[in-house]
């Protein structure tokens, strides 16, 4: 491989940024050559000589601040010129004092002078990076001084044989050194080009994992629309059958669509966890609690199981910690759906310790225990792979995606702990999960708010995916609008619903059936925009994602227009929950939020919530018209 003297700039920028990066490097080397050699040659000619050197590598500096600063990849034209020459000044200058050397001390300033040109002329070569057209500007001055040594000897009486060895070992040397630089210039080629191809790789990486994102974001979104759909018919199937075998085919399409909702979930995680945008909130919540309805959730499926959930090891659990309650309620409902999947017979184990640590934080082991069929070793380590399920026929007897235990130890990682697992054949399985968690910052004992950690006020609902919504649920959060709804006035609820959709906004229209509500429509944001203007609503639900006007700016333009609506609550409804969106989406102004898919719980809730708020503000604000009057 060979290369011209007019380096290419991928060759040339990096070498001048090495060499700058070299500077001190230089004035230290001058300074300590200046300090040695001051006995010989007089500590006022090293002063001058340590204060121009000095001098020059700031000239240097300047000359290349173009490149330093990215400007350009190389100088051109005279620039070029006087690049080049401030090189060869660089290093003539520095080489030169090898000749007085000679001159003052004779052989023994040469023997000085030539360890002075070696370090110099090996120095150069490594500055050059592998640039031929640094390598001729800083090495070729400091060589042509070395060259002169033989002069010098033969002026001093040297023997012929003395001469022509020093002349043998000076070729040597330059053959040395031009070695060296091609050896250089091989291994940075090398590594520009691997440079390059990691380079392209990453940002194919990249494309490929932000399509797959966008892919995925897509096809999620699309998917939870007729996913909820599916739930709310099935609810309003239920309502109205009267045979215990359409009852049965009512729960089919139920259970299919919790199942529907649930493998979306899980791939949605997985791709965030992949992708590196999940993340996890820190706030205050009651761990106890926090168990203890777990515990309560799972105790119907395993009474319908005939097996035996035992809570242990409560008492030694603190009460208020700080973490991430939905995602910790989102590992313990993973981990308790696949012990009651593999569990015939026996009994579940929720085993809880935890002590103080060193930092007054308190540290959580929380085993959870089945009498199941064990694992193999071989199982074992298959067993946190996505998409595997460990054995054959396992997805099809009991369902699932596979990913659930992945995505379970990716969480507890994500908040600094760890999910360990110890099982054997017939001896069942334990996997047990240690956290650190902070003491909660107030003493103040409430229910856990599982929200998410971009909200100080836009709060997500107490749901995962492994806690379907009972109509038990949903007729309770019915029962909650009405009330609120009663102790307001008399009137129906005014509601408006704004999505693109017409299966989603039919799905919203058939679960508000259950309250007295006046329902009106709009298929996008402008629409909603224009039934505003005409018409005053106690709340609205506004899809985040329409095409032309989104949910947001619709929202945005509602606050700022200062209408009869610019202060109605408005609840997103949206698949985006990522925290980062539901940021976006208190930024512009929006009131709460329910994710898709939709579900009778959620949305009435998610109602009852925001019915709430706006009868808490009225009284607030009616306190305090009473108190001025007062004060007047």
């Amino acid at each position: 491989m060979t290369q011209s003297v007019d380096d290419a700039p991928s060759v040339w920028a990096p070498a001048i940024r090495q060499r700058r990066k070299a500077m001190a490097q230089r004035i230290v080397m001058g300074f300590a050559s200046a300090l040695v050699f001051a006995p010989m040659l007089g500590w006022r000619f090293c002063g001058i000589w340590l204060a121009l050197y000095t001098l020059i590598q700031f000239l240097e500096a300047r000359a290349f601040s173009p490149v330093l600063r990215g400007e350009v990849d190389a100088p051109k034209g005279w620039q070029a010129i006087v690049s080049d020459l401030t090189l060869i000044l660089n290093a003539g200058f520095f080489g030169l004092l090898a000749i007085p050397l000679w001159l003052t001390d004779g052989p023994m300033g040469g023997v000085a002078a030539s360890v002075l040109l070696s370090a110099g002329m090996i120095n150069s070569v490594i500055m050059s990076a592998g640039s031929m057209r640094i390598f001729l500007c800083t090495v070729l001055p400091q060589l042509a001084i070395f060259s002169l040594f033989p002069v010098f000897m033969l002026q001093m009486g040297a023997t012929p044989p003395a001469v022509t060895a020093v002349a043998v070992g000076t070729l040597s040397f330059t053959a040395f050194c031009l070695n060296t630089r091609r050896h250089l210039f091989r291994a940075n080629r090398a590594e520009i080009r691997a440079r390059v191809e990691a380079d392209r790789k990453r940002e194919e990486a990249e494309a490929a994992m932000a399509g797959r994102s966008a892919f995925l974001a897509a096809v999620g979104h699309d998917l939870r629309t007729p996913i909820s759909a599916i739930l709310t018919g099935a609810i309003e199937m239920e309502r109205g059958a009267q045979s215990a075998s359409a009852r049965q085919q009512v729960a089919l399409i139920a259970d299919a669509g919790e199942m529907m909702k649930a493998l979306l979930d899980d791939l949605l995680d997985h791709a965030r966890l992949d992708a590196g945008r999940m993340t996890v909130e820190s706030r205050d919540f009651d761990i106890r609690q926090l168990l203890s309805q777990t515990t309560r959730l799972w105790q119907g499926a395993a009474q319908a199981k005939g097996l035996r959930l035992r809570l242990e090891g409560a008492r030694y659990m603190p009460r208020m910690v700080r973490g991430d309650a939905m995602r910790i309620r989102q590992v313990l409902n993973n981990l308790l759906s696949n012990a009651m999947k593999f569990t015939a017979e026996g009994h579940i184990t929720l085993r809880l310790n935890a002590w103080m640590d060193e930092h007054r934080s308190h540290v959580l082991l929380i085993d959870i225990e089945d009498t199941g069929p064990g694992m193999t070793p071989a199982q074992m380590r298959r067993l946190f792979n996505p998409f595997d399920q460990t054995a054959e026929g396992v997805a099809s007897r009991f369902g699932g995606s596979g990913l659930g235990l992945a995505i379970s130890r990716d969480l507890i990682e994500l908040m600094g702990g760890r999910m360990t697992v110890r099982s054997a054949p017939g001896k069942g399985s334990i996997f047990t999960l240690s956290l650190v968690m902070p003491r909660a910052e107030t003493a103040e004992e409430t229910a856990p708010v599982l929200t998410s950690d971009a909200l100080p006020v836009f709060r997500a609902l107490p749901e995962t995916a492994s806690e379907p919504a009972s109509p038990a649920v949903a007729e309770a959060e019915a029962e909650t609008v009405d009330e609120t709804a009663e102790e307001g006035d008399e009137r129906p609820l005014r509601v408006l619903v704004v999505d693109d959709h017409a299966i989603n906004r039919r799905a919203v229209q058939l679960i508000l059936q259950s309250i007295d509500c006046e329902i009106a429509m709009a298929e996008d944001g402008l629409a909603a925009l224009e039934a505003c203007a005409h018409g005053r609503f106690d709340v609205i639900f506004m899809d985040v994602r329409m095409p032309e006007l989104d949910g947001r700016e619709t929202t945005r333009r509602l606050r700022a227009g200062g209408g009869p609506n610019a202060d109605t609550p408005v609840i997103a409804v949206t698949a985006d929950t990522a925290p980062e969106d539901i940021a976006a989406c208190t930024e512009a102004g929006m009131d709460y939020f329910v994710p898709k898919p939709l579900t009778p719980a959620s949305l009435l809730g998610a109602l009852s919530h925001v019915l709430s708020q706006a009868s808490d503000a009225g009284e607030a604000g009616e306190e305090g018209e009473e108190g001025d009057s007062a004060a007047a």
